[in-house]
């Protein structure tokens, strides 16, 4: 299926939801990335995972927003509008893929599994995340905040 099928929401909820995988997927890697090289366990795994997910995932709208002139604490708002659901959709999404795919947390780095299941995970996050997007776009909420700020 080719993205001209889709209607305009939909492909504003895709580039949307690519936009928010972009910058959880480096936070979420590097997390496990040190948190695996450092031998946490796997529940501080996971918290460093998510904060790192939501500090880059963040990042990717905060910047765009204040170089298009909004103030820092306007963009901090706009940015914590805009991403916050999606974020937290996608991180809830794709931790409870690593804890449901046995062995995922206990593989290194030289693991297939270890690579594997993150990027199998972050598929299933951004499937899922697409139509929490596409519903709060059509809301002029999440992604739509953002667009309108500048």
């Amino acid at each position: 299926m080719s993205s001209a099928s889709f209607s305009p929401l939909t492909r504003t909820a895709i580039k949307a939801t690519l936009h928010c995988l972009t910058g959880c997927a480096i936070g979420e890697v590097l997390g496990m990335v040190i948190a695996t090289a450092a031998n946490f366990s796997n529940a501080l795994s996971i918290g460093i995972s998510v904060a790192l997910a939501f500090v880059f995932g963040y990042s990717f709208t905060f910047i765009p927003v204040v170089r298009a002139g909004i103030t820092a604490r306007r963009a901090v708002a706009v940015t914590l509008a805009a991403d916050t659901v999606s974020i937290a959709t996608m991180e809830l999404t794709d931790n409870a893929g690593l804890l449901f795919i046995p062995g995922a947390l206990d593989a290194t780095l030289s693991d297939i599994l270890f690579w594997a299941s993150l990027a199998a995970t972050l598929l299933v996050a951004f499937v899922v995340t697409v139509p929490v997007n596409r519903a709060l776009i059509a809301r002029g909420k999440g992604h739509a905040i953002a667009h309108q700020a500048h």
